[in-house]
């Protein structure tokens, strides 16, 4: 409830509580404690420093670039946007050094979308105020596609299909997600591209953009995504950094000249050499 009416994270709101300053009724109170009709609640919740962002001369892979658009590859291992407890190293950080002027929040300047720190691949970024937002209305609407290449456990029984489940926070772990029956619309496609040994390769398409979208559903229909420390396990035998997961296809209208773009990466040597170990 404090972190609802506060609009401050429940991290802070937590620390608040272990600091003392939440109190109900002039009492202390515990996070479990049950509210009811008639308690006054006073707290005082510290928010959170302002991060600040700087350039970094970093590698960037980029794929195509004008004077609206920028098209990168991710690699895998790069945090997209500064947050805390990682405020260095990002995506963000590298393309300010390139680009100083990124329109937007500066923690996530020109981003369109996202991909999880350990998913590489290519990601859209708006160079100028106008494309921020004509490409953030195009995402919103489901105009721009997304299609990611994944290395899953087991062969899906059918060589396509369509997970369609609600994603929300997992209430036993905040670092994970779930499909929960009040979270938010998610919808996505699979085919199935290669039979492996005990595993598949999946094409793997979003209608929606949830967070861990991909790994959260497909780990829900029993197939998770290799290598996947949170919603599947973690397997030795690979160089991976995280889950074999790549954003390989990215299909958008130019927010300037209206052209159809379409741009494809091939995946990582590590994802690649997973790859031909299950093949084996």
């Amino acid at each position: 409830m404090i972190a609802r009416v506060s609009g401050q994270p429940r991290s802070r709101v937590a620390a608040a509580h272990k600091a003392g300053d939440v109190r109900v009724n002039g009492v202390l109170a515990k996070p479990s404690l049950l509210l009811r009709a008639g308690d006054v609640v006073h707290y005082a919740v510290t928010p959170a420093a302002s991060l600040i962002v700087e350039p970094e001369e970093l590698p960037l892979d980029i794929v195509f670039e004008d004077d609206e658009v920028l098209i990168v590859n991710k690699p895998a291992g790069m945090v997209t946007h500064p947050a805390h407890g990682s405020s260095d190293g990002t995506l963000v950080n590298a393309l300010l050094a390139h680009i100083p002027s990124l329109p937007g929040e500066r923690t996530r300047a020109g981003l369109i979308h996202r991909l999880d720190r350990d998913t590489s691949g290519l990601l859209a970024i708006a160079k100028t105020p106008e494309a921020l937002g004509t490409l953030g209305r195009a995402m919103n609407k489901r105009y721009i596609h997304r299609e990611y290449l994944a290395l899953v456990r087991g062969v899906p029984a059918d060589p396509e299909g369509t997970i369609d489940g609600p994603i929300g926070r997992d209430p036993g772990n905040r670092l994970r997600f779930a499909i929960r029956s009040d979270g938010r619309a998610a919808v996505t496609h699979y085919t199935l591209r290669e039979r492996l040994q005990n595993a598949a390769e999946l094409a793997v398409r979003l209608e929606t953009g949830r967070t861990h979208q991909i790994r959260v559903h497909l780990a829900a229909i029993g197939h998770s995504v290799i290598n996947d420390p949170l919603y599947g396990r973690v397997d030795r035998r690979f160089s991976l950094p995280g889950q074999a997961l790549h954003a390989w296809r990215l299909e958008l209208k130019h927010p300037r000249t209206k052209q159809y773009l379409t741009f494809e990466v091939s995946p990582p040597a590590e994802y690649l050499a997973a790859r031909e170990l299950l093949r084996a």
